[in-house]
């Protein structure tokens, strides 16, 4: 008969059958919480005059930043417990979709600050929808073409030749900010695959040379480029945007004037709910306030190259170091920009400016960091088991005893 106490340790604790784990990574997902607290902190003090000068209630361009930030967590709830592996069969179709949007801007041709970016009325912005179909995109096609990474043909020229198409798409909108980040994205994505070092720096040398050639040929970037130069040496030269944007940094001090109590979003700053808003919180916030978003993306970096080291396969390290390096870099532009570190580009600062096509696509790329990283906690614990199955089979096999012939007295005489 099997004693009721055979399932119970020697050490007569009870036995831990199943443990509760928690899957979600709760560093990334406090990192983006936040980002996006802060976020629609201020971006209501930094719209409701906007808002109130088009003539539309002053929680107009708030509101609708909500709608789209539903959306967007929908969405990223939707992609975290949807298998990553979905790309490999709807890549291609994204990619069609995407060019077909951008092409589509082109007819339309609806015309906002001088560039027709937008689809439906100013809703829909498909360059920052192709921002993130890039990296999916290449994320499948470089894990499956392994082998050919060493071919210039069959490789380098490939991915060339989309990087270029969609770029040309993008620049004829022109949107010269989303065009660059594109060709820098295909460069990242190639390196992270692999890629070698002399094909590698013939990427660098051609998107140099080409970046600058466009930069020149094309009139917005010709004259931000003639303001950012002279910037660098004394910031009374810079543009007037960042002129503007350090003026609202000095009067905000180390400690910033308050929320909703700055002056230069209402007087003298270019868009303050969308590109501008770093400077409302430098303003608003202070020196520490900015720095406190330094260390946020900086955070969101760290967690998604964590998420990245430990993925199932390398379909799942490109796309997390991909949508990783893709939003911080982004926040990089912004901030760098408005501090006249780089020439200024128009980049949003993912999830803090007002955009739905940009926080929506932002928080789909959560949406896969976190389904990456669940899937590889599934993975680990799963090779627990398997682990502990395998000691505890040993430890069985050392209890038994090899059963031994025993003569009887009969047979013995």
């Amino acid at each position: 008969m099997i004693s009721a106490q055979a399932d119970k340790p020697r050490s007569g604790r009870p036995r831990k059958a199943a443990q509760l784990h928690v899957r979600v990574d709760l560093p990334l997902l406090g990192i983006v919480l936040t980002l996006l607290a802060i976020g629609l902190m201020m971006l209501f003090s930094a719209s409701w005059d906007f808002s109130w000068k088009i003539g539309k209630p002053i929680s107009y361009i708030f509101l609708r930043q909500l709608v789209w930030l539903a959306l967007g967590l929908v969405t990223a709830g939707v992609l975290a417990f949807l298998d990553y592996h979905w790309v490999r069969k709807f890549a291609i179709p994204i990619l069609a979709g995407t060019m077909a949007a951008l092409i589509a801007v082109l007819f339309v041709n609806e015309v906002r600050h001088g560039a027709a970016r937008t689809l439906s009325s100013g809703s829909v912005q498909p360059s920052e929808l192709a921002k993130l179909m890039i990296i999916l995109y290449l994320a499948v096609w470089l894990s499956t073409k392994q082998e050919r990474l060493h071919s210039i043909s069959l490789g380098l020229v490939p991915m060339g030749v989309l990087l270029g198409a969609i770029g040309a798409l993008i620049f004829l909108q022109p949107d010269l900010s989303a065009t660059i980040t594109i060709f820098i994205l295909g460069g990242m994505m190639f390196f992270l695959a692999g890629g070698e070092s002399r094909q590698i720096f013939i990427v660098v040398a051609v998107a140099v040379i080409a970046g600058w050639l466009v930069v020149w040929v094309n009139p917005t970037g010709s004259s931000r480029m003639a303001t950012y130069i002279p910037g660098l040496y004394d910031p009374l030269n810079a543009s007037y945007h960042v002129q503007r944007a350090l003026g609202a940094f000095v009067n905000g001090g180390w400690l910033g004037t308050g929320i909703n109590n700055g002056t230069v979003k209402l007087t003298a700053l270019p868009l303050p709910h969308s590109d501008s808003i770093f400077a409302v919180i430098g303003e608003e916030l202070g020196v520490w306030g900015a720095t406190l978003m330094v260390v946020l993306y900086s955070a969101l970096l760290w967690r998604a190259l964590t998420v990245a080291r430990s993925a199932p396969d390398d379909l799942g390290r490109l796309l997390a170091s991909g949508l990783g390096f893709w939003l911080v870099m982004e926040a990089f532009f912004n901030m760098s920009g408005i501090l006249g570190l780089l020439p200024f580009a128009g980049n949003a600062l993912p999830f803090v400016s007002a955009g739905g096509s940009s926080l929506l696509v932002s928080l789909a790329a959560v949406g896969i960091l976190l389904n990456i990283s669940r899937l590889s906690v599934e993975k680990r614990e799963a090779e627990w088991r398997s682990l502990g199955e395998i000691v505890n089979l040993r430890r069985w096999d050392r209890r038994r005893r090899v059963s031994r012939t025993r003569r009887t007295r009969t047979s013995d005489r």
